[in-house]
């Protein structure tokens, strides 16, 4: 089982859910979600026993993201796009044209290195490392959901809108 699927499955990402996700609402308000990850961790010692509840309202919020905004009217904008992009690339990966999957492999490895840049900040109390894997971790999100957006645009054409 590929990363995405496992990634669909947990989040049970009916179809409605999938359609609430494309709101606009619901992209940028998700850009919330690392850095308040990642502060929450980075003062856990301040939080004391709250850091579990924080911890666990982060976790929820990231779940119920993509379900508590509606769907929207228009999906002809870059961030309802970039959810539709991502759409075909774990439902229909036999559409995706071959040239998107080398710089999928780059932004994989880039979002792996942030990723043990962040956590190894982390764990060592480190805030040059955690903040240059956060932010690469935000840039390297923002480059693949791009990536999405041209995908959505290759595979469903420009001048088509899902609605």
């Amino acid at each position: 089982m590929r990363f995405e699927d496992l990634a669909a499955k947990y989040f049970s990402m009916s179809e409605e859910v999938w359609q609430r996700h494309t709101n606009p609402w619901s992209v940028w308000t998700r850009y919330s979600c690392l850095p308040l990850l990642i502060a929450c961790i980075w003062w856990r010692d301040l939080f004391g026993v709250w850091f579990w509840p924080i911890l666990a309202a982060l976790s929820v919020w990231i779940w119920v993201n993509p379900r508590c905004f509606k769907k929207p009217a228009h999906t002809d904008n870059w961030a309802s796009q970039s959810v539709l992009g991502e759409r075909i690339l774990i439902y229909q990966r036999a559409q995706v044209p071959s040239h998107h999957f080398k710089t999928l492999d780059v932004i994989s490895a880039l979002l792996c290195v942030f990723t043990a840049m962040s956590v190894a900040g982390l764990f060592f109390h480190e805030p040059i490392s955690t903040c240059t894997g956060t932010v690469g971790l935000i840039l390297a999100k923002t480059w693949f959901l791009d990536r999405m957006v041209w995908l959505y645009h290759e595979v469903h054409g420009r001048d088509e809108v899902i609605n």
